[in-house]
């Protein structure tokens, strides 16, 4: 018989007190405001969608363009309310999450099969590699790689497609892949698969159809929203952990708080509240503010905004360059005795 894998240990992480009426109140899932978050967004999107598309023939060519790249800078956040369906925090019918996160996930290319088995991971074991290789530090951002993603990401999309391609043949491939998905599970590797064939079936139909009607548009409103105009998106999801700590058991160590705007807080489906996120990963993303508001005073300095967000990480980043072993230590609060 081979030889059982190695137990993993169990991380022993600092989270803020609350009590139980308090906790029990936070889990508390509603399909009224699962619906309200999740019909907002998709309201967003298909508004922004809507506008593109009936402004093509209609309005001067910079406009189109500006239109289809709010449209898709609006898509790319699909990876957000992806990532809180499948925590499955979202409504309090099951039905609802499931169904939602098959939509989310066939349009954005996203795979609730892989992604939960390495989010799974990511929350037991945050940036402690190698037992979490979903985020790994430090992480590198430039000027270029910020660019590409503002205006279309063509490698982003070539990676896609390759990795879906090679699931469709029944490939898995890398450390990643083949510690989530090892060949002693092989009905997980099936679910793997049969997913991705859904995907890149049901796209090229959808490619294929629109092109042969003369519908150029559709495709760039559908199956490629989310690979342009990710400026935005890429800005508020990197800043979850980048020039952090890890290898460390407080997730305000970690992790990153930031305050944003109500819209910005609707597209980005409350992450920016991500400290009391990884503390508490069952509070619904719509009752991350209620818990920020009660363990704020346990939790470093919140930047307030993109823009002193990254102004701060720019500073990270620059000792970084010059110190690689360089790591921002989060100012805590001090707890009285």
């Amino acid at each position: 018989m081979p030889a059982a894998a190695p137990r993993k240990p169990r991380i022993d992480w600092y989270r803020s007190p609350l009590t139980r009426e308090q906790l029990v109140g936070l889990n508390r899932k509603s399909d009224l405001l699962g619906l309200l978050q999740t019909g907002g967004f998709l309201a967003v999107l298909v508004g922004t969608g809507v506008a593109a598309l009936l402004a093509v023939g209609r309005l001067p060519w910079p406009l189109v363009v500006l239109l289809f790249l709010v449209h898709g800078t609006c898509t790319t956040f699909l990876v957000n309310g992806f990532h809180e369906l499948i925590h499955d925090s979202v409504f309090k019918t099951r039905a609802l999450n499931r169904a939602f996160l098959w939509v989310f996930a066939f349009w954005g290319w996203y795979s609730h099969v892989y992604f939960w088995a390495s989010h799974t991971a990511h929350h037991k074991y945050t940036l402690h590699p190698p037992d979490d290789l979903e985020v790994v530090l430090p992480q590198r951002v430039t000027l270029w790689t910020y660019l590409r993603l503002a205006l279309v990401d063509f490698p982003g999309l070539a990676q896609r497609t390759r990795m879906f391609g090679r699931w469709t043949v029944g490939v898995v491939r890398g450390e990643w892949e083949s510690q989530l998905f090892p060949p002693s599970e092989p009905e997980l590797r099936r679910r793997l698969f049969r997913w991705a064939r859904i995907v890149v079936i049901g796209h090229a139909v959808l490619v294929s159809g629109a092109l042969a009607l003369g519908w150029w548009y559709v495709p760039l409103l559908t199956t490629f929203s989310r690979f342009f105009a990710g400026g935005l998106q890429y800005l508020c999801n990197t800043a979850q952990h980048i020039g952090l700590q890890d290898n460390v058991s407080d997730f305000r160590r970690s992790t990153r708080t930031i305050i944003l705007n109500p819209l910005l807080r609707l597209l980005y489906w409350h992450m920016n509240f991500h400290i009391e996120h990884h503390m508490y990963a069952a509070v619904p993303c719509y009752r991350l503010g209620r818990l920020h508001r009660l363990i704020d005073h346990d939790l470093p300095p919140s930047p307030r905004g993109l823009v002193q967000t990254w102004t701060r990480i720019a500073a990270t980043m620059r000792k970084q360059r010059a110190d690689p072993s360089y790591q921002y230590l989060a100012e805590l609060p001090v707890r009285m005795k």
